[in-house]
């Protein structure tokens, strides 16, 4: 397999309408500063030189995308995206197999709006170690307890070689694209990119990334991430 991706496309699902946060649009368009987070996050991956497309998969109904400075961007592509995040990304994966099928696909979650370019370059150089794909991720650093459905510790779980996984999930675009779609027809359970290469028999490596690349996904999560995003 090739050392180096001779082209990276990036994948931004944000098909979601709702909002788990109280708000009356879909969360990664809530304002963080002087624009949304999905604006934030899109900044990222446009301004990275070794990125020469990103592609956004939208809910059909989305009413607030186009009226974001980046929806006009010459290096941004939208496609309809699907009912769950796995869907969505096979949606943006069809139309980059259309464009460029031996390009690496970068996928990355649209409410991530911290994330550094230190990190994706990290990410893309471990294509050498890792020519199978790879994906960022945090070691485990709490106690971990498992509970049983009341709410009850059963167990403390073993924190060693745990990790949280984190975006960009990074893997050639012809065989996520082939593996995620083989896991949806046989109605595997796939949660991000790297189950579906793990249930297809592939071991993803893992990158150390920053802790704070967050997922905004409660209120207090957009105060941390304006303080994250504040540091240079």
């Amino acid at each position: 397999m090739q050392n180096n991706p001779q082209s990276i496309i990036a994948i931004v699902p944000a098909a979601g309408i709702g909002s788990r946060m109280g708000a009356d649009k879909p969360k990664q368009y809530l304002q963080l500063g002087q624009q949304s987070i999905l604006a934030h996050t899109l900044d990222v991956l446009l301004s990275h030189d070794d990125i020469a497309h990103v592609i956004v998969a939208l809910h059909p109904q989305d009413k607030h995308f186009n009226a974001l400075p980046q929806a006009t961007h010459p290096k941004l592509s939208q496609v309809m995206g699907g009912g769950e995040r796995a869907d969505s990304v096979l949606a943006a994966l069809d139309y980059a197999l259309s464009i460029h099928p031996q390009a690496w696909a970068l996928v990355h979650d649209a409410a991530r709006p911290c994330l550094r370019h230190e990190d994706i370059n990290k990410l893309i150089g471990s294509i050498t170690q890792y020519p199978q794909g790879a994906i960022l991720a945090a070691p485990v650093r709490d106690t971990m307890k498992r509970s049983d459905v009341n709410g009850l510790i059963t167990s403390t779980v073993d924190r060693a070689l745990l990790w949280h996984a984190l975006t960009p999930q990074f893997f050639p675009i012809k065989t996520l694209h082939d593996n995620l779609s083989n896991a949806l027809a046989a109605n595997v359970l796939i949660t991000d990119e790297a189950s579906a290469m793990e249930w297809a028999g592939v071991m993803p490596g893992l990158v150390s990334g920053r802790a704070d690349n967050i997922k905004v996904t409660h209120p207090d999560d957009l105060h941390l991430a304006a303080l994250f995003m504040a540091q240079t």
